[in-house]
């Protein structure tokens, strides 16, 4: 099974002149296309695949996921209670830390919550007996196996705080537990998971054996073109044979790699060295995972510095000398009110912009390629600025 990656056919259709600037615009087709992949893999490999909506919560899309897989995983609180009002199915819980007033709200509405220690589980594991319906309970586990490129995006780096290794759960009384958990992978092929499952195997394989499931966390790049699904499928089917597990994925980026654009528009440009550009979106408010991964936001029709014929430096409308998005080359001079598009923009930059020096806060809006029809979910405004603070 493949799917086509990232590339420049997202929206393909759409008139930029009825978006928005700025505004993120999701794909339905594309995403559809991602999601039907994803269904193929539950079905072949046999495991659950769950929506991390760290990675993608544009909850007004939830209808569109829910047809295709089984629940959603969240990072706390919030998370799941958008999960339970807006998603459904299956709700998944793990954070470093819980408290009681965390449990006050996650109860009622979680299926499965994971634990980072032996001490939280042992915390709150009489908490969850009491409710009066089955809670899975699971354990964070770190196989201590780096496989990614990126330490800030690595929980099996020395003295990482994400999940107990083994040496840790020596001695611990850890009764009643219902599944293991590990989240090691970031963008990664499935040979990071089969290293991966080598060290799980190796420091929890008895602890494989007593548990009921075992979740495989996210990074799984299952929908980039040149992912090893094959290979995915026989880990997953290997470890359901071998120790009688249920098996669940969680990515967030597959769901929606390659499904979102952000359009902006050049407000300005000028020339102090070299040629600049000033766009309506800002790297530091709007596309901060490019700062913090970090990599170079692709940008349609552009090339590399020295590439084509026009360079500019382009840079966001903000007070911050910082606020530099990077050097691009284009075929032609660039002119106040010009759109442009950046690629692949709907996992994670969506869930991390900010609205810092009173930037405008880029719309959300839907492109379906079947109705030619362009629908914004929601735009923002001077209110939505304000309460933040008061």
């Amino acid at each position: 099974m493949t799917i086509a990656g990232p590339n420049h056919d997202v929206c393909a259709g759409l008139d930029l002149a009825l978006v928005p600037s700025p505004a993120f615009v999701v794909d339905l087709g594309r995403l559809r296309k991602n999601l039907e992949h994803l269904r193929k893999v539950q079905e072949e490999a046999g495991c659950k695949i769950l929506l991390a909506q760290k990675a993608f919560s544009l909850w007004p899309v939830y209808p569109v996921i829910r047809e295709y897989l089984d629940g959603t995983c969240s990072s706390g609180e919030w998370e799941a209670r958008l999960a339970h009002e807006k998603f459904g199915g299956e709700v998944h819980v793990y954070s470093p830390a819980y408290t009681d007033a965390d449990m006050d709200g996650i109860l009622p509405i979680a299926d499965h919550i994971s634990f980072n220690t032996p001490a939280q589980y042992r915390r709150f594991r009489d908490r969850v007996r009491s409710q009066g319906r089955h809670i899975g309970c699971a354990l964070r586990i770190n196989p201590e196996v780096s496989t990614g490129q990126t330490a800030l995006y690595d929980p099996c780096v020395p003295g990482s705080r994400l999940g107990s290794n083994a040496a840790s759960l020596k001695g611990q009384e850890l009764d009643g537990l219902d599944g293991l958990h590990f989240h090691t992978l970031c963008e990664q092929n499935s040979d990071a998971l089969e290293a991966t499952l080598a060290g799980v195997e190796e420091r929890f394989g008895h602890l494989l054996q007593k548990v009921k499931w075992l979740n495989m966390g996210g990074g799984h790049h299952i929908t980039r073109s040149d992912y090893d699904v094959e290979l995915l499928i026989r880990l997953v089917r290997g470890i359901r044979e071998k120790y009688g597990v249920e098996v669940y994925l969680e990515p967030g980026e597959a769901v929606a790699l390659g499904t979102g654009i952000l359009v902006s528009s050049v407000l300005d440009t000028l020339h102090n060295a070299m040629e600049l550009a000033i766009l309506d979106v800002s790297i530091t408010c709007h596309m901060p995972d490019c700062l913090e991964m970090p990599y170079r936001p692709d940008i349609r029709g552009s090339g590399l510095p020295g590439q084509l014929p026009w360079q500019y430096r382009l840079g966001g409308g903000t007070c911050l000398a910082g606020d530099i998005i990077g050097d691009y080359t284009f075929n032609a001079p660039l002119s106040t009110g010009q759109r442009l598009i950046f690629e692949d923009m709907a996992h994670y930059t969506m869930v991390k912009t900010s609205m810092f020096n009173g930037v405008k806060h880029p719309a959300f809006c839907l492109w379906d390629p079947e109705s030619r029809t362009l629908s914004t979910v929601r735009q923002f405004g001077y209110e939505d600025f304000r309460s933040r603070m008061g």
